[in-house]
């Protein structure tokens, strides 16, 4: 063979032993031939197969926020136990890659018109759901009819509200009839509630039986307690290392963090920043710092006294010192917010808009505008909500005393807490996993309609900016559209939001993943259970 062919031989040699689809011997013997000495043979095997995925093994994963109220139904998701479930046993039309990128999952192309009102997806002729029956495209539309009509409960609905008619294409494809231009729908089809589940003859689906297409089977199911898995081996994806799965809801963080360094469970969601810095001395311990579009917010109900006054609202805003709170309460593992939902991880940040500071005297001059001096509220938390979520409410309860004002700290069970307190009680504490783009994020959480307008904000201008600017193809119109709607929301909206967190979980030292990490969700953007691998498997 001449050099050339003898590199071409070795890096495709690399690139199976990357795979895992190479032995060490048949390795050595090739390269050898390709005239390799020993000794570089050895070290190229170790720099490529020591990295490649191994299959096999039983991974326990200990996860925070699980509800016995959780259910299969797609449309209910919201804590983060059923959304990490959800990415394990189902699958979606698109996912978010490890570095950030829109991938192919059910779907393994899509196209737009030029307005970008019709998408057209390809879909996966290999895809089978857990029970061996192929995905179709009646499966697909299903799935997303699911989440649209008047009689729906789906807390997708105002994403999907948009669409006008999903049509079967008779190909193995599908058409998006959208009502106005989206230029981000394939993004918006990554939303964990858009889960592809089997379809009924009536045009509804079974999502009660907990069938999916995912990367694992679902073999057992005790909602908000426990869940037991088995690999998947018709799915349509790379990855699904384990054999096995099991997800173990441990709501409790000193539980969690104890399950972990005993080796009870292989890695953990959420870890206890107070004690990061104890447990990173572990050498059996290894820790995911993960820089994210997720935020902390405190919404209050702009249509409930005293928050129906928007300086009152405004007040609150400047009474929160951020700055202490990064540094007191996690322990400088997140980025300062500014009260506008929209992450500087997500694209058209308006990175020139002044920051609500922690200003007193300012907050008092506002309550004397509303009549609200020596005000006296409550404000709902639970432990589950992030790590160092009570505390943080009674540090902001100790600022706003500058500004004459009485924070009451309610401390709600975990159990129930998305259930029974967001949406329902007038200030409360929420946790937000990333979201891809602005639009997917003001669609769900700041639409005047949304399920989960989690503030009743209603602003008759930004409902109307959000209209046109998902529908704007021209990119610096778009971001002038967002950089309005971030004001209106800042200077207006009901919403605090002190901090955008990163993600900080854990996992032993021989669970191994890729060279990135998701920033859409914790533990790999939920992906962790078929990412990634144990290295002595």
């Amino acid at each position: 063979m001449t050099k050339h062919e003898d590199q071409i031989l070795i890096d495709r040699l690399a690139d199976a032993a990357r795979e895992g689809k190479i032995s060490r011997r048949s390795f050595m013997h090739y390269s050898l031939a390709a005239g390799m000495t020993a000794s570089a043979a050895t070290g190229l095997w170790t720099s490529s197969a020591q990295a490649a995925p191994k299959r096999g093994g039983h991974f326990r994963l200990g996860s925070h926020d699980g509800n016995t109220s959780d259910t299969h139904d797609p449309g209910t998701y919201v804590t983060y136990s059923t959304i990490m479930l959800a990415h394990t046993f189902r699958s979606y039309l698109t996912l978010i890659e490890p570095d950030g990128s829109l991938g192919p999952d059910v779907a393994t192309e899509w196209s737009a018109s030029p307005d970008a009102k019709e998408w057209t997806f390809k879909l996966n002729d290999k895809a089978t759901f857990h029970d061996g029956n192929k995905v179709t495209a009646n499966d697909v539309i299903a799935s997303l009819n699911h989440h649209r009509g008047e009689d729906t409960t789906s807390a997708a609905a105002a994403l999907v509200s948009d669409i006008e008619e999903i049509v079967d294409n008779g190909d193995h494809s599908i058409t998006v009839k959208l009502a106005g231009g989206n230029a981000d729908l394939p993004w918006l089809m990554t939303d964990y509630h858009l889960a592809i589940c089997p379809a009924n003859d009536d045009g509804s689906i079974n999502w009660q039986s907990g069938m999916g297409c995912g990367p694992y089977r679902l073999v057992n199911a005790e909602m908000g307690v426990n869940y037991e898995l088995e690999r998947h081996d018709d799915w349509h994806l790379d990855g699904a290392y384990f054999d096995k799965v099991t997800i173990t809801v441990l709501n409790d963080p000193n539980a969690r963090q104890t399950a972990l360094v005993t080796g009870d469970v292989d890695a953990v969601t959420q870890i206890e920043l107070k004690t990061l810095a104890l447990l990173q001395r572990d050498p059996n311990i290894e820790i995911d710092n993960v820089p994210s579009a997720a935020a902390i917010t405190m919404p209050m109900f702009c249509d409930t006294a005293p928050f129906d006054d928007v300086n009152v609202r405004n007040a609150m805003k400047h009474l929160i010192n951020r700055q202490e709170i990064i540094e007191k309460i996690t322990f400088n593992t997140a980025t300062i917010g500014n009260d506008f939902h929209h992450s500087p991880a997500m694209p058209y940040w308006p990175d020139d808009i002044p920051q609500n500071d922690y200003d007193p005297d300012k907050a008092k001059s506002l309550l004397k505008k509303a009549g609200a001096e020596g005000l006296s509220t409550e404000i709902s938390v639970a432990d589950s909500v992030f790590s160092g979520a009570v505390d943080m409410c009674v540090l902001f309860s100790e600022q706003a005393k500058a500004g004459g004002v009485d924070i009451s700290v309610k401390r709600e069970p975990n159990d129930g807490y998305y259930s029974d307190v967001w949406l329902k009680k007038p200030w409360c504490v929420v946790q937000w996993g990333a979201r891809p783009t602005p639009d997917v994020m003001y669609s769900l959480a700041y639409k005047a309609d949304a399920a989960w307008n989690e503030s009743h904000w209603q602003n008759e201008r930004f409902n109307e900016l959000l209209i046109k600017a998902k529908s704007e193809l021209d990119d610096s119109l778009r971001a002038e559209m967002y950089r309005e709607m971030a004001m209106l929301a800042k200077n207006d909206g009901g919403t605090i939001i002190p901090f955008f967190p990163n993600f900080v979980y854990a996992r032993r030292s021989n669970v191994k993943h890729g060279p990135n990490l998701a920033a859409s969700w914790q533990v790999d953007g939920a992906r962790g259970c078929s990412r990634w691998w144990f290295d002595d498997a």
